[in-house]
């Protein structure tokens, strides 16, 4: 069938709409017309350097339309949301952790299928697509099966898909992984989707401290709103900033940036036996500690997908933002998918914390 879609030609230049050629689904795959899908720092990450022709895009939403033979989680009809895909067969999948499938980057990053092909087609040649189980920058997708979350018609379609990666990793990060006690204290170092998700799910946890860090005075006064009990701004001086809020460090932290001079913050910020999770994708390949900041128990943690299996953590927190505990809406601005140019630009430059792309 042929969509619309917003394809990468050359890396590191402005996403094109262009007609492309979608195949039907095989056995284990979803064909899902799209309603929304969020715009992620991740897609514009690997924009700047992946194999193009390209299809980016990971946090739909939308609605069944076919199935293939072996699919029994969904029907045409079921209103879904996309989440990255994995084997289903390791041992991190089997014991409930597919976020760190030990095949997560071969079925996730390749732009192919496993077997090398792609769904996605323009003028006759295959191009790279399935990327994070999806490439939801377009208004039809073939996903597998494990890339798709049932979600209840209740749902708004407009604003689920971030449930997918950005809200689901900030929030899952620390409901799943630090799982800090009521009285905790914390610090999240980055305040757009997913650092906010993070804080959200701090005052859910019952943390007592909970500072927001980041270089935007908007963003820092929006976490304010949203719970955050004292907001940092970022650069010189902010170690001794967070000093002064938890003198004898903080519990956790949580990186959500990607720099390697705002996680070394982040770590030193840590009390003896603290935990720093680390989210943020950027482009160090790098990052180095003095061993004063890990030998006293501290401890550094990465995490994938919020430590989510997301067909049971994407309903809760859908749950619990139907329930106004988890107000995500006061970040998300939707733009029509033909405005994606303005909708990259308001995400780079930080006017938007979560920009969403309409059909």
């Amino acid at each position: 069938m042929r969509v619309t879609a917003a394809v990468l030609e050359q890396p590191g230049q402005p996403l094109v709409l262009r007609d492309v050629e979608l195949g039907p689904p095989r056995p284990d795959e979803v064909l899902v017309r799209l309603s929304a899908v969020g715009v992620c720092a991740t897609d514009l990450e690997f924009a700047t350097f992946f194999e193009a022709p390209a299809v980016f895009g990971h946090e739909g939403a939308g609605v069944v339309e076919r199935t293939g033979d072996q699919v029994t989680s969904v029907a045409p009809g079921d209103h879904v949301a996309l989440s990255f895909t994995s084997c289903g067969h390791c041992r991190p999948c089997l014991t409930g952790l597919p976020g760190y499938c030990t095949r997560f980057d071969d079925l996730n990053f390749t732009g192919r299928r496993p077997d090398g092909t792609s769904a996605v087609s323009m003028a006759g040649t295959e191009i790279n697509a399935h990327f994070l189980g999806q490439s939801s920058f377009a208004d039809h997708v073939i996903a597998p099966a494990r890339a798709v979350v049932p979600i209840g018609k209740d749902a708004d379609l407009t604003l689920a898909g971030p449930f997918g990666c950005g809200f689901q990793t900030g929030a899952g990060g620390v409901l799943n992984v630090l799982r800090p006690s009521p009285g905790s204290s914390i610090a999240v170092f980055g305040a757009g989707a997913v650092g906010v998700s993070a804080i959200l799910a701090a005052v859910l946890s019952g943390c007592s401290t909970v500072a927001a860090v980041d270089l935007n005075a908007e963003r820092l006064t929006t976490a304010r709103s949203l719970g955050a009990t004292h907001g940092v701004t970022g650069g010189d001086g902010v170690a001794e900033e967070l000093r002064s809020i938890a003198p004898d460090g903080f519990d956790f932290v949580v990186d959500t940036t990607g720099r390697a001079d705002v996680l070394r913050t982040a770590v030193e910020a840590l009390g003896p036996l603290g935990r720093c999770g680390v989210i943020g994708v950027g482009p160090s390949a790098e990052m180095t500690f003095d061993w004063r900041s890990v030998l006293n128990g501290r401890t550094i943690t990465g995490i994938i997908g919020g430590g989510a299996v997301p067909q049971i953590f994407m309903p809760e927190l859908l749950r619990l933002h139907a329930a106004g505990r988890f107000p995500v809406d006061e970040i998300v601005a939707h733009f029509p998918f033909e405005r994606i140019g303005e909708a990259i630009d308001a995400s780079r430059s930080g006017a938007v914390g979560k920009a969403v792309l309409t059909f």
